[in-house]
């Protein structure tokens, strides 16, 4: 087999219906299912394939990107059982890697990230935020404009670097509102404020950041299969201890998302990304030279074990 990277998609993955053809194909997913809903105390399923309102809330997306995501990983290792050389999650997908890697059960992995997700609403409840999608703009351009913004005192940031080209922030709603213009003259070829009632990657989650390192150190174990690369400093890690600090910074750090993919591609031959879609595909068309595959369906199995046979 190639040497590949597993990659885990985050928020904004999700739609209804997400993960029904593994229900209906793979027989462990029933199982992975009512696990899930022990460890949540509600039917994720049901939200999943039936309440598209509830499903874009934050504190269920969460929990049922992840389930998704690692349904999709059992189905492929049933047939593939491959140990990756690293793995890349990108936000939310962070927590589905070290559930991947062994460190967080199923069911401990959905619980804490349905917590983080409410631990986010909470602190972004009344405060009005958002984020910000900027497309066409170089990094430093858009960082530079966001630090003029902070020094004015607007709440601002640059959280997620997810391709050359595609800078996400995050901040108050009308602060993001303001810079439309100052980026368009910059150069920006859109500057479209997204559909989220909460950011993320940014020091507004402070206190959220703290209730989630305390709750990861009563779920998580130090038991990694293979290293993890760290949204928050682009660096691998496979210890509790290193874990518990970088993510709870990570929710107030920006995603080093291309940065991490560009300085790890050469250790691998191949992508893998497992979940709803390929969106970390898509990111990954530009500037990237290893394919990205995704398992997204049962039917893509195949297909993808076939590419990765060396």
């Amino acid at each position: 087999m190639k040497k590949v990277a597993f990659l885990f998609p985050g928020q904004g993955s999700q739609t209804l219906g997400m993960g029904k053809d593994f229900l209906e194909s793979f027989a462990d997913a029933k199982a992975m299912f009512e696990e899930a809903n022990d460890a949540l105390g509600f039917d994720i399923q049901k939200i999943m394939f039936e309440d598209g309102e509830k499903l874009e809330q934050t504190m269920y997306a969460q929990p049922a990107i992840l389930l998704t995501s690692l349904i999709a990983l059992a189905a492929f290792k049933k047939e593939c059982d491959i140990t990756p050389v690293f793995a890349i999650g990108h936000s939310l997908g962070e927590f589905s890697a070290i559930s991947a890697a062994g460190a967080l059960t199923l069911g401990d992995a959905v619980y804490t990230v349905h917590q983080r997700g409410k631990f986010m609403a909470e602190e972004c409840e009344g405060k009005d935020t958002g984020m910000m999608a900027v497309l066409g703009l170089d990094d430093d351009k858009c960082e530079a404009i966001c630090e003029q913004a902070r020094s004015d005192g607007k709440k601002v940031w640059a959280v997620n670097y997810n391709t050359d080209g595609q800078l996400v922030l995050a901040g108050l709603k009308a602060d993001l509102a303001a810079l439309e213009a100052p980026l368009k003259e910059a150069g920006a070829k859109r500057a479209l404020l997204l559909n989220m009632s909460v950011c993320s990657h940014c020091e507004i989650l402070e206190n959220a950041s703290l209730k989630l390192k305390t709750l990861l150190d009563e779920k998580m174990s130090d038991s990694f299969a293979f290293p993890i690369v760290s949204n928050a400093t682009s660096e691998k890690y496979s210890t509790k201890a290193v874990a518990l600090e970088l993510l709870q910074k990570q929710l107030v750090s920006p995603v080093l998302y291309k940065q991490s993919i560009k300085k790890f591609e050469g250790e691998v031959e191949a992508f893998i990304e497992f979940g709803n879609g390929a969106v970390l595909a898509g990111l990954n068309k530009r500037g990237v030279n290893a394919p990205t595959y995704s398992v997204n369906s049962p039917a893509a199995i195949a297909q993808i074990i076939e590419k990765i046979r060396g």
